[in-house]
């Protein structure tokens, strides 16, 4: 029976933990040093950004990614000359061929974008 009666003040003593005399000073410290350097954390993480863009498109332009595109897109043009002979009806591959599926995929970026950046802006 004393082994039921420890136990049950035991879990009360746990359950009820002791208010520590320097909660409120610590609290206040916390809340101060989570509301300080928001504008700097900002600024960084901006910066970030700009060096990360820089440093993709310089690899972008180290790696001949124009000219890669141009032969595919020659590639493309030889794709649809081969199946306009099979098939004259391929209206939907010469128009992705002809740079609209760049440009397709250029707006739908542009879309996301600005999802991300309206995402951003109700968060702040």
């Amino acid at each position: 029976m004393a082994e039921v009666d420890f136990e049950r003040r035991l879990e009360r003593l746990f359950a009820e933990a002791p208010e520590l005399p320097d909660c409120a000073a610590f609290a206040h410290g916390v809340e101060r040093k989570l509301s300080r350097g928001w504008q700097t954390r900002r600024w960084l993480i901006g910066t970030a950004g700009v060096v990360g863009g820089v440093i993709g498109a310089s690899q972008l332009v180290v790696s001949n990614l124009f000219q890669r595109v141009e032969n595919a897109e020659e590639s493309a043009r030889a794709l649809t000359a081969g199946l306009s002979q099979v098939a004259p009806s391929t209206q939907m591959v010469s128009a992705l061929s002809g740079g609209f599926g760049i440009w397709i995929s250029v707006g739908l970026a542009v879309l996301l974008m600005g999802f991300a950046l309206t995402r951003v802006i109700e968060e702040i």
